[in-house]
């Protein structure tokens, strides 16, 4: 095979308050036409600043200080600005973890692939529109001609995913770089968008650097290997060769973390003597939505995003809440949580039912119930210390006797957490991914509650920080007798974290009980789908 991509001795370094730092540390390898290299690594080894590098994306307060980027023998580190555009999208293409955020917002998705197509193919009118159709076609997104004239909105996160997949074979790419492209999927559309993507390589004959940080996903795509860390490459080899033997300490340690149901013999561990008392019981709760309405304003009809759902956690245990993305989980999370109002059921919490509280009732009910979301960073407002996120809710519930003891009890939150009590004086943005998720945490814990709902806590983060919020979510249950509601779409947390698991299939529980036995022994057939295609590592062991 011909060589395509040749990075050598490439170093890359940020200016931070006068402090140099090496995103990228003298790494060297090679992507050949037709093949797939997956870089791996967790959070802030550099796998994206490599590979904005590559396509000259990166910050001004980042700079190239070594090495070279070869394309086919070209130099794109030493390539003017006015040549680079013309490879930008025409011979290397990228597409991100969020398409929501890559997406413009106001312009339909035709329009948008348009661009590329105008751009670097100099396609337009009858023809441009023609190309649209075929390439959205391509890429799995059916009615291509009717849908080609919707906005971002109307696509699923999967289906953006496929427009920005769109957009970046427009330009007929000799490379595409996928950066963390099915994260923040649900694993039916995971596969859907691995399965297409290797469909369309096979199709077009172009290489892929796929940068990711789930082992299983570079397992099924990946020809070779190559793993970071600390602005290094560790180890690389050949994919069958590296799942069947890593050697490197740092590669042995990404595999340890994954979650899988050999660790759960920690669960409880320790606790005390379970308790049947129910914290949650959920009894036919539905969550209609008006669509969109007909003549003299009635609603055409209703998206039923939770259709009569009924369930009960008992104190100390988890329930996992798996599907794919519209299935209705976060929506069922928030008319528990009573942030959506429910068209009808009952929701108790420990004996009362919140949908009949007044608003003053249910403000003082709502120390009893709190979230942990997704991503932590939006989640917690920048402008304000760690010690005043965390007090917060303290002082919004009127509980803390003092100044004093909210600030002795801020210390005593982040320490439990795992964090030292000097990081009270910190602001978010100084914080990794995982703090972060940790002082959510502490900010849940800050006012007793007896619910915790976590919606996707540990799906943004990398399988070493996954690996201690998970550990960190098990230690304080033991201690605390803490009972969660836990949203996820990784079937190897559910496994390993859970002891219940329910499944939810266009707004109904089409099937819930032990997690051992709905994992090993599925009786629903969208159970039977949600598994098959959860992505395993493969090798010649």
């Amino acid at each position: 095979m011909t060589m395509l991509l040749d990075v050598k001795n490439l170093k890359v370094q940020f200016a931070v308050e006068n402090n140099l730092v090496k995103a990228v540390d003298g790494i060297d390898f090679q992507i050949e036409q037709g093949e797939t290299f997956a870089l791996l690594g967790e959070s802030g080894s550099g796998k994206s600043i490599t590979a904005l590098t590559i396509n000259r994306l990166l910050p001004k307060a980042a700079e190239v200080t070594s090495g070279a980027v070869l394309l086919n023998g070209i130099d794109l580190t030493a390539l003017p600005e006015r040549d680079m555009r013309r490879v930008r999208g025409r011979r290397v293409a990228m597409i991100f973890q969020e398409p929501q955020t890559s997406l413009n917002p106001v312009l339909t998705v035709g329009m948008q692939v348009g661009e590329t197509l105008k751009r670097h193919r100099n396609l337009t009118g009858k023809a441009q529109k023609e190309e649209v159709i075929e390439l959205l076609e391509a890429v799995g997104i059916t009615s291509p001609r009717q849908r080609m004239d919707e906005f971002p909105h109307q696509f699923s996160g999967g289906m953006k995913q496929r427009v920005m997949l769109a957009m970046a074979l427009a330009g007929e790419p000799e490379l595409l770089i996928a950066d963390e492209p099915t994260t923040a999927l649900d694993v039916t559309t995971q596969a859907q968008v691995l399965s297409l993507l290797k469909k369309l390589q096979q199709d077009t004959g172009m290489a892929i650097l796929f940068i990711t940080h789930d082992l299983a996903v570079a397992s099924q795509v990946a020809d070779h290997v190559a793993v970071m860390n600390k602005g290094r490459i560790v180890e690389a080899a050949p994919s069958r060769r590296f799942f069947s033997w890593p050697q490197h300490a740092w590669s042995k340690k990404l595999f340890d973390a994954l979650p899988d149901a050999t660790k759960r013999s920690d669960l409880n561990e320790g606790g005390a003597p379970l308790s049947r008392q129910s914290v949650l019981s959920v009894s036919g709760l539905k969550v209609h939505f008006p669509m969109q309405k007909g003549l003299f304003g009635r609603p055409a009809g209703h998206l039923r995003a939770v259709d009569g759902v009924s369930l009960e956690i008992r104190q100390g245990r988890t329930m996992a809440v798996v599907g794919e993305s519209g299935s209705g989980k976060t929506t069922l999370a928030k008319s528990i949580l009573q942030l959506v109002k429910p068209t009808a059921g009952t929701v108790l919490l420990a004996g009362d039912n919140l949908p009949d509280l007044t608003a003053a009732q249910l403000r003082k009910r709502r120390a009893d119930m709190q979230i942990v979301f997704q991503d932590p960073f939006s989640s917690m407002d920048p402008r304000m210390m760690i010690k005043d996120i965390v007090e917060e809710g303290r002082l919004a519930q009127g509980s803390g006797d003092n100044a004093r003891d909210r600030r002795d009890d801020v210390d005593e939150l982040l320490i439990q957490v795992g964090l030292e009590s000097g990081f009270k004086y910190r602001y978010p943005h100084e914080l990794s991914g995982g703090q972060r998720q940790r002082v959510c945490i502490a900010r849940a814990l800050a006012v007793k509650p007896k619910l915790l709902v976590c919606d996707e806590p540990t799906s943004a983060l990398d399988v070493t920080v996954q690996a201690q919020i998970l550990a960190l979510l098990t230690r304080l249950q033991n201690e605390l007798g803490l009972t969660y509601l836990f949203i996820t779409h990784n079937i190897g947390v559910v496994a390993s974290f859970a002891h219940y698991v329910a499944v939810m299939y266009q707004g109904k529980l089409v099937e819930q009980g032990e997690v051992s036995s709905v994992l090993t022994n599925p009786r629903h057939e969208y159970t039977k789908t949600l598994l098959s295609a959860v992505p395993t590592i493969s090798s010649d062991e």
